[in-house]
Formats: C-alpha cells, structure tokens, sequence
C-alpha cells in the first residue's frame, strides 16, 4: 500500500475509534463535559478545519480509484474478447492483481469518506441529545421548586419524546454503520476469493 492510502487506512482507523467513544455509554456529566472540551476548544477547531481540507483529497483519491476500476475492468473484458489463445497468464494476473488494488483502495477512500459523515451526524445528534437532557433536567428542577405553571409537565412530556427520538436516531445510526461495515468485510473477502494468489 503507497504511503497516502496508508494514511487513509490510519484515518480510518482514527475514525472508528472516535466512533466507539462517541457511541460508548459514559455517564451524562462525563460526556457533558468532553461536548463542551470539544465544541469551546480553538485546537479542536483547527482540527476539524485540517481534516475537512483532508477529505477533499481523501474525495479526490476515491474518484481516481473509481476511474482506476472503471479502466481496470476494461482491459479485463478485452482480454475476454481477445479469447482463450489473445490471454497471456502473466498478464491476466497482472491485471487481476491490478484490479484488486484498485478495488480495496475505492472501498478504503469510500468507507473513510461515509464514516466521516457519521461521525458529523452522531456528534450532531449527541450535541442535541445533550441539549435536550439539560433542558430537561433544568425544567424538571424548576418544576420541583414549584416555580413553572400546569403546562411544565406537558414541556417536559415533549422534551422526553423528542429525547427518546434522537436515541432512536442515534441506534439505527449505529445499526445502519454495522451493516455497511459487515457488508465491506463481505466485500473483502469476496474479493480476495475471487483474486488468485501469485506464486512466489
């Protein structure tokens, strides 16, 4: 693997872990306080300004890969039509090998690229999440203190089945990143089935 595409796959990596600690249960002060590390602190900022310019080349990378199949495949259907005596062993497998790379790498640009913008919704929908339990917590202790009229408890019904909602949101967001991941550990290993071993 060159060494941007190894860059991709350790971004990729990056990206699952912030993943697994943006969806691990952490108790609501704890997580309060890294939203707000996150959201108030000008490196973080930075970061995120860095990495947006990144998944422009990332995008850039993943379209060359897909042009890279697209030619890939060509040149495989026509050896095809050249027929059984126009394919030459080692160039079939030079081509097969070619065509293996190029796929991983479209997959590796392409699931990098997907996973960024689930990370961009999960933290938006966590941020909201938060947002709504202060609410609620705020009005809930107001309405202990007596402080709030009859309509607080209708507030609070509404802030809890909005609450309820975005964790909804926030499982099949979860769900839908675990099938697309078993269905790109399927892909691999098909086409790694499907790719024949060079002899050493």
């Amino acid at each position: 693997m060159t060494l941007y595409y190894s860059l991709v796959f350790a971004l990729l990596v990056l990206e699952m872990s912030v993943f697994l600690v943006l969806v691990f249960p952490l108790p609501f002060s704890w997580r309060k306080m890294m939203f707000e590390f996150i959201s108030n602190s000008p490196l973080i900022a930075k970061l995120q300004y860095g990495m947006k310019i990144t998944f422009i080349f990332i995008l850039i990378l993943f379209i060359d890969s897909v042009n890279r199949v697209y030619r890939v495949q060509r040149e495989l259907s026509e050896h095809a039509q050249a027929g059984p005596y126009g394919q030459v062993g080692v160039d079939r497998m030079e081509v097969q090998a070619r065509k293996f790379y190029s796929q991983r790498n479209m997959y590796l640009c392409g699931f990098t690229l997907f996973l960024s913008l689930i990370l961009n919704r999960t933290y938006t929908f966590i941020l909201d999440i938060l947002r709504l339990e202060t609410t609620l917590k705020e009005l809930r202790a107001a309405t202990a203190k007596g402080q709030q009229d009859g309509t607080t408890a209708e507030v609070i019904e509404k802030k809890d089945k909005e609450i309820a909602a975005m964790k909804s949101q926030a499982e099949g967001l979860a769900r839908e990143y675990q099938t697309l991941a078993d269905k790109y550990e399927a892909l691999i290993k098909k086409d790694a089935a499907q790719t024949p071993k060079k002899d050493l």
